[in-house]
C-alpha cells in the first residue's frame, strides 16, 4: 500500500518533522513541567491525555519518571545528588549524554518513591503506557511510515525520537546550568540561554524558572518571550487551562518617609526580584563607573575588576577559593563598590533571617533604608527610596 503524502518535496518533510516536534516540545513544558512537576496550573482532562498520548507516542517517556527526576533536581540542584548538573558531571556529559543521565536516575527506586507523587496512575498508565515504553515510539514509526514512505517517514520519526534527548536532556539541563545571562542571583548556576523561549517552549528562561518554580509564566522581563506561556493563556481563555501560581510583581508607589507593611510584604514575596533590582540599580551602575576609573588609570587593575565582576554584580557562586579571592581582589580596588557590597549583602542578611513578625522585617528593612542614606553614595541613597516604595502588583487573570 503506498504512503499517502510519498511525493512530497524534502522541505515538506523537515516542516512535518519540525511540526511534529514542536508538539512534542509544547507536551514537555506546558504538561510535564508546568502542569504536573510544579502543579503551576491545571489542565482540562482531554487535554492532559492528548499531551501525555503524544508523548508516549513521540518519547516513551513515563510522566512519573520526569517529573520525579525533575523535582529531584531542584531539590538537589548543583550537588553530587542532582541528575544532570553539568557543574558536577561536566558541560561535555551534561550537554551530549543527557538522556543517558536521565535515564539512570529514573530507574532509580528511591527516586520514584520520593519525588514521583501526584503522576497519573489509571488504567491506561498502568497497562499501556508504562510497560509499553518501547511500543509508543515503534507505533509512531509505523504510522510515519504509512504517511510519508519508509525513507522520509524513518527521518521523521528519528527526528522526533533525538528532539527531546538533545534539547530538553542536553540543551536546558546543560547549557541552562552552564551559559547565558542571568536575572535573579541564585544559589544555583541556571542561566536563561537567551530571552525568546521559542525553539524549547519557554524553557530557554532556565533561571527565571529557577528563581520561580511554581510560576507558569517563566518570563520575567518585558523583553523575554515565553511561547508555552502563549499557549496556556491561549488554553485558558477557551476554558481548557486554569493558572494557579505565578511569580509576584513589584510595582512602585508613592515615596514613602517610611517602610510600612506594603513595603514588608512586597520585600518578602518579592525579595528575589528586589536582589535583581538592587544589581542592576546600584550594582552594575557602580561598577561601570569605578571600571572606567580604573581603565583610565592602570590596565592591569581594570583586568582584576573585570574577572570579579561577575561575583560583584550578578551574585554568581564564590564557593571555591579562586573565586572569592577574585571577589576580594576586585572589591579591594574599588571602595564604593566594596561599600555598595556590603550593603547588599546585608540586605540579603535581613531576608535570610528569620523574623518573628512583620514589624521585626519592618524595622530591618528600615535600618537599612537609614544606613544606604548615610553611606554617601547616592546610588544607595536613590535604592532606599525606591525600596520604601514597594507594593506588590496585583497579576490579571488569564
Amino acid at each position: 500500500m503506498p504512503a499517502l503524502f510519498s511525493e512530497l518535496p524534502w522541505w515538506a518533510y523537515a516542516l512535518c518533522a519540525l511540526a511534529m516536534t514542536h508538539i512534542t516540545i509544547v507536551s514537555v513544558t506546558v504538561y510535564l513541567h508546568r502542569h504536573m512537576a510544579h502543579r503551576s496550573l491545571e489542565l482540562h482532562p482531554a487535554v492532559s491525555h492528548f499531551f501525555r498520548f503524544w508523548l508516549w507516542l513521540t518519547t516513551g517517556m513515563v510522566t512519573r519518571e520526569w517529573i520525579a527526576v525533575h523535582r529531584k533536581h531542584h531539590a538537589t540542584v548543583e550537588s553530587a545528588d542532582d541528575p544532570h548538573s553539568p557543574q558536577v558531571h561536566g558541560i561535555a556529559k551534561v550537554l551530549w549524554l543527557g538522556a543517558f543521565l536521565y535515564h539512570r536516575a529514573s530507574h532509580d527506586q528511591q527516586t520514584l518513591r520520593q519525588y514521583g507523587h501526584g503522576a497519573p496512575d489509571d488504567w491506561v498508565e498502568r497497562h499501556i503506557y508504562t510497560p509499553g515504553t518501547y511500543l509508543g515510539p515503534a507505533l509512531m514509526l509505523v504510522v510515519n511510515v504509512g504517511l510519508f514512505g519508509m525513507a522520509a517517514g524513518f527521518f521523521v520519526w528519528l527526528t522526533q525520537m533525538l528532539w527531546i534527548p538533545f534539547w530538553a536532556a542536553g540543551v536546558i539541563n546543560g547549557l541552562g546550568h552552564f551559559f547565558g545571562y542571568r536575572n535573579y542571583e541564585l544559589e544555583d548556576a541556571s542561566r536563561n540561554i537567551v530571552p525568546w523561549g521559542l525553539v524549547i517552549g519557554g524553557e530557554e528562561l532556565h533561571n527565571n524558572h529557577h528563581a520561580f518554580a511554581g510560576s507558569a509564566k517563566f518570563s520575567s522581563r518585558r523583553w523575554e518571550l515565553d511561547l508555552g506561556w502563549g499557549y496556556i493563556s491561549l488554553l485558558a481563555r477557551l476554558g481548557l487551562a486554569k493558572v494557579r501560581r505565578r511569580a509576584p510583581q513589584l510595582a512602585e508607589g508613592p515615596a514613602r518617609p517610611h517602610c510600612d507593611l506594603d513595603t514588608v510584604r512586597a520585600v518578602a514575596q518579592a525579595h528575589i526580584q528586589v536582589a535583581a533590582h538592587f544589581a542592576r540599580e546600584v550594582m552594575g551602575r557602580i561598577y561601570r563607573d569605578e571600571a572606567r576609573a580604573l581603565r583610565r588609570k592602570s590596565a592591569r587593575a581594570y583586568r582584576v575588576l573585570r574577572r570579579g565582576r561577575r561575583f560583584i554584580v550578578r551574585g554568581a557562586r564564590t564557593h571555591d577559593e579562586q573565586s572569592r579571592r577574585r571577589l576580594r581582589d576586585a572589591l579591594a580596588l574599588a571602595p564604593s563598590l566594596a561599600r555598595a557590597y556590603a550593603m547588599k549583602q546585608r540586605l540579603h542578611e535581613i531576608w535570610a533571617r528569620k523574623h518573628p513578625s512583620a514589624e521585626s522585617l519592618r524595622r530591618a528593612l528600615e535600618e537599612w533604608c537609614r544606613a544606604a542614606e548615610q553611606s554617601g553614595c547616592h546610588k544607595l541613597r536613590d535604592f532606599s527610596a525606591r525600596l520604601r516604595s514597594y507594593r506588590l502588583q496585583t497579576v490579571a487573570a488569564v
